[in-house]
């Protein structure tokens, strides 16, 4: 008995466990597509027993590169993910009633487990998918495979492609999340290590759990004649100009001038609620890019930036100060009066 435990943490596991019930209802991933043809971006939720959202629209455009139609029969995963999830619920209530540590530790290794398998099985499929093509496809590109990315972002073709969990994927990770944490506090409590392990090995594996808490994605590089702006749908061909919108979910747009980027806000283009990053990219740094209300701005007819606004943003005040010296018209800016100055 004095390993079990304790009655808090057959609480929280309980709660973790039940709290799967929401994927029966929710989608657990979502791949976004954004294209010029497509601004608002098509979607298809994956849920654990089928598919929904745009998925006849991109059938349709993957038609011409010959990628096979996407439906559910080609998942036999749909038939017993159900049942998985169920065999987890019922595990952790078992562990819950039952307070063994033991179990606690089976649940957590099996959900490791599962969680691999799955990503490899979602990898797997899309590297199948995306280099078995039709050879007689009206669009061929001779070396091209169409792989979705297993998460995050990547450029096929002309669209940008986004995977991501999403919120019943999201209920899962932090499920699971909840259960190492009440495993690590348990054996912490059972294990009372002296102040060497309380100092120096706790916080230590305590560190990727924060690290994944504040974790944001990074901007990514223009590449020029690859990348269009998501304004004014122009090709991206000047690296020193614009900048990069990147939301709480981690979807990035690109824009070749400071115009486009502030015409888009001005619009409501994205709500300010689901916006995590504004970032202006560095005139004399090419491709690298700094939060838009930090940076300093310079105004003048000689930039001619792609878009007509002119403005190159720099990390400080002196760069922008030294860049302004000789030019009768330039005009020092931030980042507030850009926006006030854009309709």
């Amino acid at each position: 008995m004095k390993h079990d435990l304790s009655i808090p943490s057959r609480i929280l596991v309980a709660f973790a466990s039940g709290a799967l019930i929401a994927v029966f209802f929710l989608p657990a991933w979502r791949i976004d597509l954004f294209a010029p043809q497509y601004p608002e971006g098509l979607t298809m939720n994956i849920w654990i027993n089928g598919i929904s959202g745009d998925v006849d629209i991109i059938n349709g455009l993957n038609h011409y590169i010959g990628m096979q139609p996407i439906h559910e029969n080609m998942f036999p995963e749909f038939r017993f993910l159900p049942y998985v999830v169920a065999f987890f619920m019922l595990l952790g209530m078992i562990v819950s009633i039952t307070g063994k540590r033991k179990f606690l530790f089976i649940y957590l290794i099996l959900t490791g487990l599962g969680g691999l398998l799955a990503m490899y099985d979602f990898w797997k499929w899309g590297k199948d998918y995306g280099s078995k093509l039709d050879p007689t496809a009206p669009i061929q590109v001779p070396g091209l495979t169409y792989q979705p990315p297993l998460i995050g972002h990547k450029r096929l073709l002309n669209f940008d492609a986004y995977s991501f969990p999403d919120v019943g994927g999201w209920v899962v990770i932090a499920a699971g999340t909840l259960a190492f944490v009440v495993w690590l506090l348990e054996w912490y409590r059972h294990r009372k290590p002296g102040g060497f392990f309380r100092k120096k090995i706790l916080p230590f594996l305590f560190l990727p759990l924060f690290s994944l808490l504040s974790c944001s994605t990074k901007p990514e590089p223009f590449q020029p004649g690859t990348d269009n702006c998501h304004f004014c749908k122009m090709g991206i061909t000047d690296t020193r100009f614009g900048g990069e919108l990147i939301t709480k979910k981690g979807k990035i747009f690109k824009f070749d001038d400071l115009h486009c980027l502030a015409l888009f806000l001005n619009k409501g283009g994205e709500e300010k609620d689901n916006i995590s990053k504004i970032l202006t990219v560095l005139f004399d740094q090419p491709n690298e890019f700094l939060e838009a209300d930090q940076a300093f701005f310079v105004k003048d007819s000689s930039l001619r930036s792609p878009m007509g606004s002119n403005t190159a943003g720099f990390s400080t005040g002196a760069k922008a100060q030294k860049m302004k010296e000789g030019k009768s018209g330039a005009i020092l800016l931030r980042w507030n009066q850009i926006l006030d100055q854009t309709n």
